[in-house]
């Protein structure tokens, strides 16, 4: 059976990778299908502490499929599958990392808006090109507008001006720039860090950001303060308080 993704756990991360370089990992309807059955596996997966998306080629993703329009619109007016991704990345407890190992466009850069933490390599470039093929980035853009805000956003939306890594830092789309051959590195090393955080700890640490910055100041101290009381009074809590008094590793880093 041909597939365009390949899925693979190693130590403690599910590595998703892209693998249609022909298209440039356009975002066709079997790449989407694909790319949702692995980001579901992994959330099922307990061994899987972090999440990391990659892709093969030049490019990480190139966005929408034009040569195969509607093709991966959901039959019968469905839930849109591309939406799911957005809202399993964004909203899923476990920490996403995009290591976009070259140029994304359109729904690719809705993929790295969409990461926890995102990592892209040195010569890589982005844009919303969709105003210039008719169409605007509106799915994409309820991931998009909490990374880079409004101004940032009206330019680069207008214009589908092409923008560099570098550039995209500054925006806040991506935390790290890279050199291509230290990307898988720099993937793990997120990995590797976020295994030494509880695994309770780290999907409430996500749930607290994507919580608080959707409610008002009362509300998220009200969230806030329940959260805090309720992982306090937890085991996983109670273990990492042991092990640092006991001058040791908490017993999920040692997994």
């Amino acid at each position: 059976m041909s597939t365009v993704s390949r899925y693979e756990v190693r130590e403690r991360a599910a590595w998703i990778t892209l693998d249609s370089p022909a298209n440039r990992n356009a975002l066709s309807g079997p790449l989407v299908a694909e790319l949702g059955a692995h980001l579901r596996a992994a959330l099922a997966d307990d061994a899987v502490r972090a999440i990391v998306l990659t892709g093969t080629g030049p490019a990480f993703c190139a966005g929408a499929d034009l040569k195969n329009r509607g093709d991966a619109v959901a039959p019968g007016g469905g839930p849109n599958p591309f939406v799911e991704i957005l809202r399993l990345m964004w909203d899923g407890p476990k920490p996403v990392i995009v290591a976009a190992n070259g140029h994304a466009f359109g729904g690719g850069v809705g993929l790295v808006a969409a990461a926890d933490v995102a990592l892209a390599v040195e010569g890589a470039t982005f844009s919303f090109s969709e105003v210039r093929i008719g169409v605007i980035p509106a799915m994409i853009s309820v991931v998009v507008l909490p990374k880079i805000g409004a101004n940032q956003a009206m330019r680069l939306f207008l214009t589908g001006a092409r923008f560099d890594a570098r550039e995209a830092a500054g925006y806040g789309l991506v935390h790290h720039v890279v050199a291509p051959e230290g990307l898988v590195a720099a993937a793990e090393e997120q990995v590797r860090a976020i295994a030494l955080g509880g695994p309770i700890a780290v999907a409430e640490a996500k749930r607290l950001i994507r919580t608080v910055s959707r409610v008002s100041m009362e509300e998220g101290f009200a969230y806030a303060e329940r959260k805090i009381a309720a992982l306090f009074a937890s085991l996983e809590a109670a273990e990492g308080m042991l092990a640092f008094a006991q001058k040791r590793k908490p017993s999920w880093a040692n997994a």
